[in-house]
């Protein structure tokens, strides 16, 4: 009853996200919500729930906020402007170069194996390029993910690790055997970023020519009569130019040229302080963003305009990550995510389980828009390797497989992690809009990885 109930839950959300039914506050936090009172617990219980999912994901939110705030106002002062204008003269009129660059950002940015941090470093500094060209925020969003994707398999970060407690081995011992096949994923990576960014060259000479099929719908932003998108305070025409002189004139009394380089010593000791983890990331954005404002707008009026200025944009994800704890704390609190494990694995037929490993990597990426780390690695792998081994399947073999798709490639799609909201929340895409933009390509990745482990004898194959 619980498993039919939870993967009744899951998919109807997915449904939801992926067909713009609804927003996804409504669906994040309705469908768990009346999901668990169908199940046959009470409102008191339910509320419990609700509440332990949001209390894990409190600092993620608190992040979040004060992040937007502080690399919104960096930004308004004009942070980011030489970085822009050295990357434009390098990249000339070729986006191409300008997707590869991006996902190489994002690979070294991630080297940290964090999500959050490397979307917060990679999306703020790429996005004002992308806006500039004209770009697609979507290949933005696709091309930051491939570099973290491919890169989440590092041993420090979440799932290899979580891999490693639940089969009982050294992190480096499920990391080093797939190196080779890590390093494939990010060439592959880079390729294809490469094919997003000439696609990408062809649809701008597409829209410059007056075909307006070329026009990318990349979120549920308002159109106003003007012909203005108006997204977290700042607006811009379809094409990415200003939209008049006057805007032009409010943007730059905003700059603050002459603080550049303390802007720049500011963020990189922020940066330094959240890859090293000295303190909580919440705390860290906090205080950063309480400098740079007093820094760069001593005057309370300013400091206050700046603040509303980012505020639509963290308050609206603000809610929809307060609503996916929601939706964590009733699956998981609930006992539906150890139910649906369970009755997965019960599922499986006798004659596929000498393939468990192999269907694990194949599977990995579209089992990450079911499951988030915690569910998978510490529910369903436990039991797919009880199921293996009474057929003599190792259950390292299961961990290695897993490792190369599930939250790894497939994390920066899955809606059970609450760095995806910040990735699709600083990128300014629509949730449905970027999974499904993202998804082939993040799963060809994991596909490749996983057969060059199969190939180099890593991973067996199907016996």
């Amino acid at each position: 009853m619980l498993a039919a109930i939870g993967f009744l839950i899951i998919a109807l959300i997915l449904v939801l996200l992926l067909t713009q039914r609804v927003n996804a506050i409504v669906a994040l936090a309705g469908i768990p919500f009346i999901g668990a009172l169908i199940a046959g617990f009470s409102l008191a219980e339910v509320s419990e729930f609700a509440m332990s999912g949001i209390g894990s994901i409190v600092g993620v939110v608190a992040m979040f906020v004060f992040a937007i705030i502080f690399f919104g106002i960096v930004s308004d002062a004009g942070m980011f402007d030489p970085i822009v204008n050295r990357i434009v003269r390098f990249a000339g009129d070729k986006p191409a170069t300008i997707t590869v660059a991006t996902t190489l950002l994002a690979i070294v940015t991630h080297l940290d194996g964090a999500g959050a941090s490397t979307f917060l470093i990679t999306i703020p500094a790429m996005l004002p390029l992308y806006e500039r060209m004209g770009m697609s925020r979507l290949v933005l969003a696709t091309c930051v993910a491939l570099g973290a994707g491919v890169m989440n398999v590092v041993p420090w970060g979440g799932p290899t690790l979580r891999a490693a407690a639940t089969a009982d081995v050294p992190a480096n011992e499920l990391w080093v055997p797939v190196i080779p096949a890590q390093i494939v994923g990010l060439i592959v990576a880079l390729g294809i970023a490469f094919f997003l960014g000439t696609r990408e060259k062809k649809r701008l000479a597409r829209l410059d020519s007056g075909d307006e099929r070329a026009v990318v719908l990349e979120s549920t932003a308002r159109i106003g009569e003007t012909g203005m998108v108006i997204t977290g305070g700042s607006s811009s025409d379809a094409s990415g130019e200003s939209g008049s002189a006057a805007d032009a004139d409010a943007v730059a009394a905003l700059r603050r040229p002459k603080l550049l380089f303390v802007n720049l010593l500011v963020t990189a000791l922020v940066v330094v302080v959240l890859v090293a983890g000295w303190v909580d990331p919440a705390v860290c954005f906090i205080i950063g963003a309480i400098v740079v404002l007093v820094i760069n707008y001593p005057n309370m009026k300013e400091q206050g305009e700046r603040i509303n200025a980012h505020a639509p944009g963290a308050v609206l994800m603000a809610s929809t990550l307060i609503a996916a704890g929601i939706l964590l704390g009733v699956l998981s609190e609930s006992g539906m995510v150890e139910a649906m494990a369970q009755g997965g694995a019960n599922l499986l037929p006798e004659a596929l389980a000498p393939g468990l490993p192999l269907i694990a990597g194949i599977l990995g990426v579209p089992l990450s828009l079911l499951f988030g780390p915690d569910a998978y690695y510490f529910g369903v792998m436990p039991v797919l390797m009880a199921v293996g081994a009474e057929f003599g399947v190792e259950g390292i073999d299961i961990a290695l497989a897993s490792i190369l798709g599930q939250e790894t490639a497939g994390f920066p799609i899955s809606p059970m992690t609450g760095s995806f909201f910040l990735l699709v929340g600083l990128a300014k895409v629509d949730i449905g809009r970027h999974i499904r933009h993202s998804f082939l390509w993040m799963w060809l990745v994991s596909i490749v990885m996983v057969l060059v482990a199969v190939v180099m004898g890593v991973i067996p194959g199907w016996v």
